[in-house]
């Protein structure tokens, strides 16, 4: 017999612990009161004979304080219940007080894995992490429900970011409305910013703004090179009048107030780069900031906006040196370059800036690219006009939205939270049957709903006071001093997310078949996205909160999910005998599908993740490919709203070696040409869950890397 415990790990039954626990609360009473060594026996042999193959520790417990009352030893059953309440209490704190000392001396797996973005062993990222287990442990204990802390505990759903729940005023991520703050000034802790005057000026105080805002919520932030574009207009009028002073002709005014720009511009964008990389917010580390590279969103600075985006893109390919003093590949700031008519084809005017994204790509695994054709179609305001606008942070997307003045707005809205839906465990809870599994799917649909509406709830508790820079300057409102957020919950002005994981392996365990397979399958997994639609509509109605399908990437907790599994259901081939599950609707990683094909298939779940969703390709090195890497940037403008692609950039510290450090059988990381296994010599980056990760990963994510299949190879790729 298998016992389930408070944490849903299994363990074998052991009798002696519950003779220990009764003989224990037998010191506490009277001899009289005392149950013999038979009647304790015969209270296991009780629980024994019920023949069950797995019970809840709770239930032996239940069981044990009935049969005491049953033999008339009242005292001694209260006696348990104070013993077992007590227990209860000194269980709970062991484990945040023991998560914290295993945090401090480094042997916690889960914070050491949590973020490949984040090194554990840093001061500035333990107490971002000590505040963390604080803030799970009064989530978990006063702000949450217990069926939802249990089906958090057991995989069925994860509410995401525990660790800041315990304040009632961080939302997930957002678009900062950098133009609002740059034109009309802003307040950095009580200081106010005034308008600056030139481009260099303005990417300075932009990577003040991206830190501060970064570190008044726990998600992912997104700006626009256009809010920047207008200064590297008035930059140039300043050099030009600085030699016009000078009495020169105005051919010579021209041609040096150009080469001045180009000079500023060069030291404006690097600035910026080692700013964003350099910086530390309260989380513990850099920005997770990504930056859209958009031409179409102007059109009177459109030549400025092509002059920072071209120097972005060079920077970037060349990348950022290490401690050793080589060129590596950062993580920080995320690129998204918007493929649009003016530089998607070979005569286009900006051909040439996208032939740069490829060669960027390539080398740095950045930018990620948006189709505006494709994203037009797909979001279309109340208006009836398609919107094009970039994701919040890695891929979370807002829902189109239109001001009080009939006018689109994206740039100042933000995402509330998520709560995610394991999918596998809705299909084997069902043990494959389909009207079961419908029932468990609108069950676990109202656990997410319920969990969703405590998030918005908390976070509507906030007033502007709780974070000036969001609300009160400009980020992402002018609120007045004590004004409540509670307006811009609603109206669709900002989304919270119903997430979902392992499609693939819902469908293969259902239906036999891969969701890839353009047949049952396929149809199978279509109809379960839509019904999570439909339940985000509906709450939307209900509510008037703008509740949004999002393509969940569980970075860690892809590897808590299957081990929940493996717990719950046993290992299953094919769908519960990995580390991991597969992320959203994708491809699964170990499947063999050339890159169109996969776009093509992951395009049509794509646009029924309105949420937030991206898809990707795995790569070789293509730079000595740019060909190959320019038809599928191509393929993306005409067939998908959002992709990647993920080429390999590694370095290794003992022999120099640039390439790909692979993994071996034992999921250790080592350097195919001198043998290194040392993180710490190693600089390894991949992308797991839209952005670029470079700290290592847990278990399940490893190996999830490792068996990804190539999409495409540079032979494949010439033929294309």
């Amino acid at each position: 017999m298998k016992v389930i415990k408070r944490d849903g790990h299994m363990v074998d039954y052991c009798p002696e612990k519950i003779e220990e626990a009764i003989r224990k609360a037998n010191l506490e009473v009277d001899d009289d009161e005392q149950a013999s060594g038979t009647q304790i026996k015969n209270i296991i042999k009780y629980i024994e004979k019920l023949g069950k193959k797995r019970i809840l520790v709770e239930d032996i417990q239940d069981i044990i304080e009935r049969k005491l009352m049953v033999i008339g030893k009242y005292e001694l059953a209260k006696k348990y219940i104070t013993y077992r309440y007590t227990r209860e209490l000194v269980r709970r704190s062991n484990t945040t007080d023991r998560a914290i000392k295993e945090l401090i001396d480094g042997e916690n797996e889960y914070w050491n894995t949590e973020n490949s973005n984040k090194d554990a062993k840093v001061v500035t990222t333990q107490r971002d992490y000590l505040a963390g287990i604080t803030s799970t442990d009064i989530t978990r204990r006063f702000l949450l429900p217990e069926d939802i802390v249990q089906a958090h505990d057991d995989g069925i759903i994860h509410f995401h970011d525990a660790d800041y729940f315990a304040q009632n005023a961080l939302h997930n991520c957002d678009l900062i409305n950098l133009e609002d703050m740059l034109q009309n000034g802003t307040t950095i802790n009580g200081v106010m910013i005034e308008k600056p005057h030139r481009f260099l000026t303005a990417m300075t105080i932009a990577t003040q703004l991206i830190t501060a805002v970064n570190s008044s919520q726990y998600g992912g932030c997104t700006i626009t090179l256009t809010h920047l574009a207008p200064f590297v207009r008035e930059s140039y009028q300043r050099y030009l009048d600085k030699y016009k002073k000078r009495k020169l002709d105005k051919k010579t005014c021209e041609k040096y107030a150009k080469e001045d720009l180009e000079k500023e511009i060069t030291d404006g964008v690097q600035t910026f780069q080692y700013q964003i990389n350099s910086m530390t917010t309260t989380n513990g580390q850099a920005p997770f900031l990504s930056v859209c590279l958009y031409l179409g969103e102007t059109k009177e600075y459109k030549e400025e906006l092509a002059m920072i985006i071209e120097e972005v893109l060079r920077q970037r390919t060349q990348g950022m040196k290490n401690e050793k003093g080589v060129y590596i590949t950062p993580a920080f700031p995320k690129l998204l370059y918007v493929l649009e008519e003016d530089n998607i084809h070979k005569d286009s005017k900006y051909w040439y800036l996208t032939e740069l994204a490829a060669k960027c790509t390539a080398k740095r695994l950045v930018p990620d690219y948006i189709s505006e054709k494709i994203m037009k179609q797909l979001k279309v305001d109340k208006n009836g006009d398609g919107q094009c606008y970039p994701c919040m942070g890695c891929r979370s997307f807002l829902t189109p939205y239109v001001d009080e003045n009939g006018k689109p707005k994206y740039y100042g809205r933000f995402n509330q939270g998520v709560v995610t839906l394991n999918l596998v465990d809705v299909a084997l809870s069902s043990d494959k049957d389909m009207e079961t599994f419908w029932k468990l799917m609108d069950e676990r649909l109202d656990l997410c709903h319920r969990a969703l509406q405590i998030r918005h709830k908390r976070l509507s508790k906030a007033t502007s006071d709780v974070a000036p820079i969001l609300w009160q300057h400009g980020a992402l409102a002018r609120l007045k001093k004590g004004e409540s957020i509670h307006d811009l919950l609603h109206h669709g002005y900002s989304t919270i997310s119903l997430g979902y994981a392992g499609l693939y392996e819902c469908v293969k365990y259902m239906t036999g078949h891969s969701h890839t397979d353009n047949g049952k399958g396929k149809e199978f997994g279509l109809e379960v996205m839509r019904y999570l639609n439909d339940a985000c509509k509906k709450w939307k109605e209900m509510e008037d909160i703008d509740y949004s399908l999002y393509g969940t990437p569980i970075e860690s907790t892809t590897y808590k999910f299957s081990k929940c599994l493996k717990e719950r259901f046993g290992k299953i081939k094919g769908i519960t005998d990995r580390d991991y599950i597969t992320n959203s609707y994708h491809v699964p990683v170990f499947e063999e599908i050339d890159a169109f094909t996969k776009l093509s298939l992951e395009s049509e779940f794509q646009q029924l993740s309105p949420g937030g969703a991206i898809s990707y390709i795995e790569t070789p090195n293509l730079e000595n490919n740019l060909e190959a890497v320019l038809e599928i940037i191509q393929f993306i403008y005409n067939n998908i709203m959002y992709a990647e692609l993920n080429t390999k950039s590694d370095y290794c510290h003992e022999c120099g070696y640039t390439g790909e450090i692979l993994i071996d059988d034992n999921l250790e990381w080592y350097c195919p040409n001198c043998g290194n296994r040392d993180h710490d010599k190693l600089n390894v980056a991949r992308r797991t869950c839209g952005y670029i990760g470079s700290n290592f990963w847990n278990k399940g994510r490893t190996q999830e890397i490792k068996e990804r299949v190539v999409h495409i190879d540079n032979k494949d790729a010439e033929a294309v």
